[in-house]
């Protein structure tokens, strides 16, 4: 009896089948619950203006926006993932064994979902400044439309073979109920490390620098012919800043996401065949969240036309007939 006085179960009916929760103060776990689920509904909310406001306005409708809109999906849905983690902070899974690997399962598919977008949109990015001309006949809808849904059918392909054996034996690992821990094969994890991460940012980044020499050197370029020819001079003065606002706000995206994301994989890559519990995976998994929450926020740092959007929709104006049609370049 002095045990489970000294000791909490997640199922107490299971004295000795059941885990055990972790010690935390009472102040602090109410605090992290509010905070958790403040950061969920902020994250579902700012994904949510980002999907109404491309899909609304017909000037946003571009390939570009397009692939931020599947970016905002994937960031929405990891908003709705983070109420199933809220209780993985007590330490305890309340739901059955079958909605663990669920979890676990739509989870990587979000995460591999929402890395192959920014990928794609660095891609775009790309050949928007370094090759303008070809840009229109390059990037089509209806091409982005296939690589969008391509990104969603691989992630999910790639998910399946990854986590072949949590699908097949669910609850193999498990050492007790409650728990629903993720399992992490080394092999399996170096193979994930390479493929989800060393190759998307290798992509990322040497297409980010590409990017900033051809910004810098049409900048001096600029500013070598400025005085000869002020009409010309101030049109590239157009073009080039928003070609080193292209590679600031790609600079910001690639920034946060190895900030969110390489914990992750350090964690991953630490020891052979790796279990992590459920408050080291809370820690690793919630960064990944955290990036879901801070994307939007990118946007509407350096996108006016989300700021005006957000004003629109926030006053219901997007109701009013004929709202699609406005301005918002």
């Amino acid at each position: 009896m002095e045990t489970s006085e000294e000791t909490e179960l997640c199922f107490p009916q299971l004295i000795n089948a059941s885990c055990m929760k972790p010690k935390h103060p009472r102040f602090e776990t109410t605090l992290t619950y509010i905070l958790v689920f403040s950061i969920s509904l902020l994250t579902v909310f700012l994904n949510l203006l980002v999907i109404i406001s491309v899909s609304h306005f017909k000037q946003l409708h571009t390939p570009t926006s397009l692939f931020i809109v599947s970016l905002a999906a994937s960031d929405f849905f990891m908003g709705l993932l983070m109420l199933f983690q809220i209780m993985l902070l007590d330490g305890c899974w309340y739901l059955s064994d079958l909605m663990c690997t669920v979890y676990q399962y739509v989870y990587y598919i979000i995460a591999s979902t929402s890395l192959g977008n920014m990928v794609l949109i660095s891609v775009d990015r790309y050949v928007a400044i370094c090759y303008p001309l070809h840009y229109s006949t390059k990037i089509t809808l209806k091409r982005v439309k296939i690589q969008v849904c391509l990104c969603w059918t691989c992630s999910v392909i790639y998910e399946s073979l990854i986590l072949k054996d949590v699908l097949e034996q669910p609850i193999r690992f498990n050492s007790c109920f409650g728990e629903c821990i993720f399992i992490i094969n080394y092999i399996a994890g170096v193979a994930d490390a390479i493929i989800s991460l060393i190759v998307p940012i290798t992509v990322i980044v040497v297409l980010y620098m590409r990017v900033f020499v051809v910004a810098v050197s049409q900048a001096h370029a600029m500013r070598s012919h400025i005085a000869a020819v002020t009409l010309q001079g101030s049109v590239k003065v157009t073009t080039k800043k928003s070609e080193l606002k292209a590679v600031r706000t790609l600079g910001v995206v690639v920034i946060v996401f190895l900030m969110c994301l390489l914990p992750y994989y350090c964690v991953t890559l630490t020891g052979q065949d790796n279990f992590m519990n459920a408050s080291s995976a809370a820690f690793v998994i919630w960064l990944y969240y955290f990036n879901s929450c801070l994307n939007p926020m990118i946007y509407a740092l350096f996108y006016p036309w989300f700021r005006k959007s957000v004003k629109l929709i926030v006053t219901l104006k997007i109701l009013q007939p004929g709202s699609c049609e406005t301005n918002m370049l």
